[in-house]
């Protein structure tokens, strides 16, 4: 995926750039203007070196100059553009921002959020930057589970939480705009120093309450598929205690035993052997309600006196806020 998103730069955006002081609104930098709105960014660029050669440190100019060589796709010149306005003007937020959108454009993602974090202490209220900043934290986090299934590639909840985050940067159509949903980073475009704000680079929130109900209903399948995760750890590491602490209540123990006898039971099956390594992968998780969930995936056992494999259900309830097994099947 392309991550510098590129739409057309909208009028009412070019208009931002000249809005700043009447004084700005030489002939040459509005010619440089409407060439660049007509997409004729050869001539534009010619005008605004034209102005910039008179008004070297004119922060408009610099900007449409930074705008069009990202457009020309000449990154380290925008780059070095955009760079020299932030020494320059460090009190304005934009420039911030559009270094943020270029170096992710390069996956520089540790540059894109330092840049990031200076736009929001200049201006705290620049949602834009704000915004840009979940996304670039979403494709490190992209970048990090993608490395830990390089070492442990049957881990089912990182597999699910990679998969979340690259569904978030894939392109979909919304279901009832039509809109397309790119919150794909910096999905928002350089930004003109103080563009109006109805032209700020937008995704669209049409028929937003949909990826709002997906985000939380995948929130709570990940809970439960940690809570799968943490109790397959404390059994790995022999940590009778916490092991146990993963089971509700009201458990239903096989044969109908007593929750102590059974307790007791796991206690001396989980210390016997010398080591003990259980691993859970394909996990799926059915909801019948907010507080209940069916869980199923293939479990691999090995201990230092046995190993088997198969696959396992869990019957879960959400219980003060931590997901625990009432009921345990193989199948």
């Amino acid at each position: 995926m392309n991550i510098l998103n590129r739409l057309p730069l909208s009028a009412a955006l070019l208009f931002g750039i000249l809005s700043i002081s009447p004084a700005l609104q030489a002939d040459e930098l509005q010619d440089a203007t409407q060439l660049f709105k007509q997409g004729q960014h050869s001539q534009a660029l010619n005008k605004v070196n034209n102005f910039l050669a008179n008004k070297p440190r004119d922060a408009q100019g610099r900007f449409l100059q930074g705008l069009i060589f990202t457009e020309q796709g000449k990154i380290p010149d925008a780059i070095k553009v955009f760079s020299g306005l932030t020494a320059d003007y460090p009190e304005l937020p934009e420039p911030y921002n559009n270094l943020a959108v270029l170096y992710a454009s390069q996956s520089q993602y540790d540059k894109a959020k330092s840049s990031l974090e200076m736009a929001i202490r200049t201006h705290p209220s620049y949602a834009t930057a704000h915004e840009n900043l979940g996304d670039i934290y979403a494709k490190m986090a992209s970048q990090a589970y993608d490395r830990a299934l390089q070492l442990d590639n049957t881990n089912t909840t990182t597999q699910t939480k990679l998969a979340m985050i690259q569904d978030l940067f894939t392109d979909k159509p919304r279901s009832k705009a039509g809109a397309v949903r790119n919150p794909a980073l910096l999905g928002n475009k350089p930004q003109p120093i103080a563009s109006a704000p109805a032209a700020k680079p937008v995704v669209s929130t049409a028929a937003s309450a949909a990826p709002v109900k997906v985000a939380a209903v995948s929130d709570k399948m990940l809970n439960v598929l940690e809570a799968v995760d943490a109790w397959a750890a404390a059994w790995s590491a022999k940590n009778v205690k916490k092991y146990l602490s993963h089971y509700a209540s009201d458990f239903k123990t096989p044969d109908g035993e007593s929750r102590k006898a059974w307790a007791e039971n796991r206690k001396e099956r989980i210390n016997r052997p010398k080591y003990i390594d259980v691993k859970v992968r394909n996990g799926t998780v059915d909801f019948t309600d907010d507080t209940h969930a069916t869980v199923k995936f293939h479990q691999d056992y090995r201990a230092s006196n046995f190993k088997a494999s198969g696959s396992k259900t869990l019957l879960m309830v959400k219980s003060g806020g931590n997901w625990l097994i009432q009921e345990e099947r193989t199948r």
